[in-house]
């Protein structure tokens, strides 16, 4: 659960960190707070466009064998048995 957290967190700000550093490597402004509320709202719109795409790759990429079951992992007479499928 954390992992998709992480990661589609991190899909959403890759447009704000690439936009700034544009803008140090462009030296046009160094300040946040100077920033005009027009390139903010694309970048909030490409952000949750990457989450959207995130979403849609991992649901079509971690799917379960057809046909199986998942029996999740658990401690059978002391022993670590890890979840598969049957």
């Amino acid at each position: 659960m954390m992992r998709l957290v992480l990661t589609q967190l991190l899909l959403f700000l890759l447009p704000f960190i690439f936009y700034a550093i544009w803008l140090w490597a462009s030296k046009k402004s160094n300040h946040p707070e100077r920033w005009s509320k027009g390139p903010i709202a694309w970048l909030t719109l490409s952000g949750v466009g990457l989450v959207i795409a995130g979403f849609v790759a991992m649901a079509s990429i971690d799917t379960a064998p057809e046909g199986k079951q998942f029996r999740p992992s658990e401690m059978r007479d002391g022993v670590f048995v890890p979840g598969r499928y049957e």
